[in-house]
């Protein structure tokens, strides 16, 4: 008698998980996303990179005897001092060696080359420089000197540098490339 009570406590929960678990729906999500703050963001950074361009380009114009070029990258760039005899340019791994400042497109320094002190970067191994120059150093020549003009998204972006360079601030750089050596022929003294 008592397995029977048993085996038929056994089979009504059977009975119970099997009904209770096939009348369950599916839980639609609490709130469903339409893309449309993307769409959004994507239509305020087209508007803030034409403005910053336009801003680029008066600046361009207004300056006729001096040939900017215009990088593949976003930016465009003039040469200060230019070699043609040297062929060679910084290559990933390299060490370069260089000096900056940075202008507001006003033509205000924020950071003069005294301040910003002689740079040593590990081409494409770190990003401590920003975006711009990581490029910009390696369409350089030993001895170069490059003025770049850099919209903020190849800049410092909507962050800023926390300290002079603002959001979404476009810059120039002139940058002075001294020398840059394979890092395996790097003396440490």
């Amino acid at each position: 008698m008592k397995n029977k009570i048993i085996v038929v406590l056994l089979i009504i929960l059977c009975l119970l998980m099997i009904l209770s678990c096939s009348q369950q729906k599916a839980r639609m999500p609490v709130s469903q996303s339409s893309g449309t703050f993307m769409k959004e963001s994507a239509a305020r950074n087209k508007i803030l990179v034409a403005s910053e361009e336009g801003k680029i380009d008066s600046i361009i114009k207004s300056n006729p005897t001096i040939k900017y070029i215009a990088s593949t990258k976003g930016y465009w760039y003039h040469y200060e001092t230019k070699v043609e005899t040297d062929t060679l340019t910084p290559r990933k791994g390299d060490i370069a060696y260089f000096d900056y400042e940075i202008k507001d497109l006003d033509g205000n320094i924020i950071y003069s080359e005294l301040e910003l002190k002689p740079q040593t970067y590990y081409v494409d191994k770190e990003q401590k420089i920003m975006m711009g120059l990581r490029h910009g150093i390696k369409l350089m020549h030993k001895n170069e000197t490059v003025t770049f003009l850099f919209p903020s998204h190849m800049a410092y972006g909507y962050h800023g540098d926390n300290k002079r360079i603002g959001t979404n601030e476009p810059i120039i750089c002139t940058v002075t490339l001294n020398d840059f050596k394979p890092e395996n022929k790097v003396i440490t003294e």
